[in-house]
């Protein structure tokens, strides 16, 4: 606590200056928050490169092949280790370069393959899969393919593509979600040759057993450089004297996953490898994480199919009282929601996917979206699995096995698949993430007026020009034919498709309204905004499935499941919407927020301890020991296996 951290003002001012401030292509998404539903720019469904689809195929044939003989999941997660014999399998087969382009010696797939590739791995473990996923979603190869030099291109992805693994360091002890606490620093060497990084980087996923990293770090403010506290992206060789892995961290779930604690100490790094340029590495990381978080939706969607597989094989064949529990309705309630949720999550993947590929959208706010929106529901779907096979979902693989039960290993899942709504932005900042860029046509034309720092001339000046705006565009948002016969061609869908044209509209007048009521205060509003954000991503996804139904329906007219599936979605998540919006301004935000500043001054102390052992008196002496151990702990090489 006597650590001297940023200040609210200083925070906001860092996450502003890494923001993407203009919208150079199309967004589906933002035009949904400004009240429009520009169906045009979905439908029909962007479709893939055929040529590029027929050169993938072998490739991901030969990964399923590998993945269902050499990826034991089980034995992965019982370990506690990915065997090097794993990676160096999937290096062989080009897996750590399925993004890299061909003339760096990488498969140069779509994002659309890479997605089909990372469901394969994942679907046998999702700790290989996140070696893959971090490697190339969020690691070295993207970051360098988007901002780096010629020299850099060729000097790294080659490596890379051949099976180098990389990663990505940003997390610290006191900067996570803001980066404005990060304390890792680098100085420039007196002959000006060299930068010199000193810090330590927290659950750098891959990081133990990397190769090559890029390390986010503090460089000096000056003249040129934007921000008072500028963070500059580096390449890092691990090999690097100085590097060192102080931690190999453990977790509740994928337990073969590489992440840990990396320490720089006088780390020299030559200068050609400062990427991009000073002071733009917040910048970057957000960039890199617009098309990275993509590989996330997918593992969610993969894990999503497994837990429906067992879940209606189970319902068929379990046989109580009397009758199949599938027929029982509290468990076809589960099922029939799992079925939708999965078409809808595979929907997500395959259009977030092919929007990326196309390159002519900005996809900002649809990755957020699929990130959100794809682990909170695979989460509940794999719950719901658990729940259905009872005992038996919640007995591990090893013990079914040793009894002769199917072992479905549905325990693992669920450990593995919590972290999803952590990973590369909490479910929480994702919200705010969305929230910000639905706001930003808003703050654009009526910011200075909410800002208590703006003097008062702009407050007026702004003042007379929101006057001018909504007298406009206000009334604007409220006109529009969202009936029949719209959007007939999609037969029984389009009613729903109806409801997000006239619910996009609502969901514009009701973040306007929000803006009034709250003004500045608006932004500690977190909930009233987390409710916002969830009616949008429950538009974005009802489009997605209705947008894949109407497609699998033409390429197939004689398979009516599709339309079933996205129907039964759409009837569910309209319900979800209605609600939202029921508790946007009539709700218990306030008193439960009062309740939980009473909590942190320790006023219901008394609930905590009464008849059990205190958390702070059981490990009060085990954090003494655990900060010996620290103390005297040598630390690890880096890279070492």
């Amino acid at each position: 606590m006597s650590k001297k951290l940023a200040t609210e003002l200083e925070a906001r001012e860092v996450a502003e200056a890494a923001r993407e401030e203009q919208w150079e292509r199309r967004s589906f998404s933002k035009r949904l928050f400004a009240g429009r539903l520009a169906l045009d720019l979905l439908h029909p469904h962007p479709s893939s490169d055929p040529e590029e689809q027929a050169r993938a195929q072998p490739f991901l044939d030969r990964l399923h092949a590998f993945a269902a003989e050499h990826i034991d999941g089980d034995a992965i997660d019982r370990e506690g280790w990915v065997p090097e014999s794993v990676l160096e399998g999937l290096a062989e087969l080009g897996a750590f370069g399925m993004k890299i382009p061909r003339e760096y010696g990488g498969l140069g797939l779509s994002q659309v393959s890479y997605n089909r590739a990372l469901s394969i791995v994942a679907s046998r473990c999702g700790a290989t899969g996140a070696f893959l996923s971090a490697h190339q979603s969020i690691g070295v190869p993207g970051p360098v393919l988007m901002f780096g030099t010629d020299e850099q291109k060729t000097r790294f992805l080659p490596r890379l593509a051949r099976g180098e693994l990389s990663a990505f360091a940003l997390t610290e002890p006191d900067a996570g979600s803001d980066p404005a606490n990060m304390a890792t620093a680098a100085e420039l060497s007196e002959d000006g040759e060299h930068w010199i990084i000193n810090g330590e980087k927290l659950w750098c996923t891959n990081g133990p057993r990397a190769r090559i990293i890029i390390v986010m770090a503090r460089t000096p403010a000056r003249e040129g450089v934007r921000g008072r506290r500028p963070v500059t992206a580096f390449i890092v060789e691990m090999d690097t004297p100085g590097v060192t892995v102080e931690h190999t961290s453990t977790f509740m779930g994928l337990r073969g996953l590489s992440n840990g604690v990396l320490r720089f100490e006088n780390v020299k790094v030559p200068r050609d490898n400062l990427l991009w340029g000073e002071g733009k590495g917040l910048k970057l990381a957000l960039i890199t994480l617009n098309v990275g978080r993509l590989s996330l939706p997918a593992f969610c969607a993969a894990a999503a199919k497994a837990s429906l597989e067992m879940s209606r094989e189970w319902g068929a064949t379990r046989v109580q009282w009397g009758q199949p529990i599938g027929k029982h309705d509290a468990i076809a309630q589960k099922l029939g929601t799992m079925a939708a949720d999965t078409f809808a999550m595979e929907s997500v993947v395959g259009l977030t996917s092919a929007m990326a590929d196309t390159k002519q959208f900005d996809i900002r706010l649809e990755a957020a979206f699929a990130k959100m929106w794809n682990s909170e529901r695979a989460w509940m779907t794999a719950n719901d699995a658990l729940q259905i096979r009872a005992g038996r979902g919640y007995e591990t693989h090893e013990s079914l096995q040793q009894r002769g039960e199917t072992p479905y290993p549905i325990e693992r899942m669920v450990r593995d698949l919590r972290i999803n709504l952590v990973f590369e932005g909490s479910s929480e900042i994702m919200r705010l993430f969305i929230a910000r860029e639905a706001v930003d046509d808003h703050l654009k034309v009526a910011g200075d007026m909410i800002d208590p720092r703006a003097p008062i001339g702009r407050r007026l000046a702004a003042l007379v020009r929101a006057g001018l705006h909504y007298a406009w565009w206000f009334p604007t948002r409220f006109v529009g034919w969202g009936h029949w016969p719209r959007f007939g061609e999609f037969g029984p869908l389009a009613r729903h498709l109806r409801f997000i044209d006239r619910t996009a509209r609502k969901l514009a007048r009701s973040t306007f309204y929000a803006m009034v009521r709250f003004g500045p205060k608006l932004e500690k509003r977190q909930a009233v905004l987390g409710r916002i954000v969830d009616v949008g991503a429950e538009l974005f996804v009802m489009t997605a499935a209705c947008v894949r139904a109407q497609k699998m329906r033409t390429e197939n007219p004689s398979d009516p499941t599709p339309v079933t599936l996205a129907d039964l979605f759409c009837r569910q998540a309209r319900r979800r919407i209605r609600s939202s919006f029921d508790d946007l301004f009539a709700n218990d935000d306030t008193a439960t927020y009062a309740v939980a500043g009473q909590a942190m001054e320790g006023r219901f102390s008394w609930l905590e301890t009464e008849s059990v052992v205190s958390m702070a008196e059981a490990y009060s002496e085990a954090n003494a020991a655990s900060e010996t151990a620290v103390a005297s702990r040598e630390p690890e090489p880096a890279g070492a296996d």
